[in-house]
């Protein structure tokens, strides 16, 4: 009985990423409509005949792993720099004290955050969620 609820939850989860695969179809069909058919040249995907994607098999993705990452900023320093790094240097980043963190999906923006201690442990309570719809559009970008 536990494992259906988590199954409904799950389903709850992702049911985002369906409708976004769903409103990317019906907007792809539209420009094609528009355009008078696809543009030749135009990347298809594989498998899915005439563009189509199978809505309901999210559930074939659900347990492939990818790299989770929260990213309190970026900064560039010369060779020489790092090589004087040792215990207790303290290395200046270009995000202020304060400001959100990026959460990352295999180098994907998805969420910002703020840092938490939970059990004597580091996490990070999300604060702004990127859409599921705006999630495929950054992806289909890159």
């Amino acid at each position: 009985m536990a494992n259906d609820n988590t199954t409904d939850a799950s389903d709850d989860a992702f049911s985002g990423w369906a409708e976004a695969l769903q409103e990317q179809n019906e907007r792809d069909k539209t420009i094609d409509a528009e355009q008078g058919g696809p543009l030749s040249g135009e990347p298809t995907r594989p498998g899915f005949a005439g563009g189509e994607v199978p809505v309901n098999d999210i559930n074939m993705v659900l347990d492939i792993p990818v790299q989770l990452s929260v990213e309190l900023g970026r900064t560039k320093v010369p060779i020489k720099y790092i090589l004087q790094l040792a215990q207790g240097s303290v290395v200046e980043l270009d995000a202020l004290a304060g400001e959100p963190m990026d959460v990352l999906v295999n180098g994907y923006l998805i969420a910002q955050g703020e840092v938490v201690v939970v059990n004597d442990k580091f996490g990070i309570r999300l604060t702004d969620v990127v859409t599921p719809s705006e999630r495929l559009r950054r992806v289909s970008r890159g």
